[in-house]
């Protein structure tokens, strides 16, 4: 069973369609037991940081999500859930992150002829031997919105960049926390291996 976190975040029945598109069982919720019973967690999310950490804070997730990294489950932060897990972001100053991993998100610098936020898609530079993109081309294409960009403080923890007006970490694995700022289950083909990789860890 795959938990997905609920803290009123947009974006999350996307994500337990594709789930389930996969073959899993997934679901919804912020039950403490639940989360922490799952084979594999998620933290999907669209939305602002600030707003964000406050809900993860009213409905006692915080020390969840904290309990799921020390029981080593499987765990994917995806968009703003991969933004949450670092230590602080430009859209919400002095609002601290979950500090999971050592880095902080950035607006994306303005660049002649280019929109901010990104909508759209772009190629990723995979990192050799990245889980998350096994079986995948060198290059995939995948969809992202965002206007803020993970600087990650661990360049090992980096497993994709691309690069728009800045190069941008967009995935990161460590031991078992893996994140996209992209959204895996609006990238097409590319998107549902992404998420099959995830499932079947091994």
């Amino acid at each position: 069973m795959i938990s997905i976190i609920d803290y009123d975040a947009g974006n999350i029945k996307s994500v337990e369609k594709a789930v389930q598109y996969l073959g899993e069982t997934a679901v919804i919720t912020r039950d403490k037991d639940v989360i922490l019973s799952s084979d594999r967690v998620i933290l999907p999310g669209v939305g602002a940081f600030g707003d964000a950490m406050d809900k993860l804070k009213e409905y006692k997730l915080i020390n969840v999500i904290y309990d799921v990294v020390e029981k080593k489950i499987p765990f994917l932060g995806i968009c703003l859930g991969l933004q949450l897990l670092f230590q602080t972001s430009e859209e919400s100053p002095g609002a601290a992150g979950l500090g999971i991993l050592p880095g902080k998100i950035l607006r994306i610098p303005d660049a002649p002829g280019l929109k901010i936020p990104q909508i759209g898609w772009n190629s990723l530079d995979i990192r050799k031997g990245a889980k998350l993109f096994q079986n995948l081309p060198e290059h995939p294409y995948v969809y992202f919105v965002h206007s803020y960009y993970l600087k990650a403080g661990n360049d090992a923890d980096v497993a994709a960049e691309t690069d728009y007006s800045v190069k941008i970490h967009a995935s990161v694995e460590h031991e078992n926390i893996f994140a996209c700022q992209f959204h895996p289950e609006k990238s097409s083909a590319v998107g549902l291996k992404i998420l099959d990789n995830f499932i079947h860890l091994q």
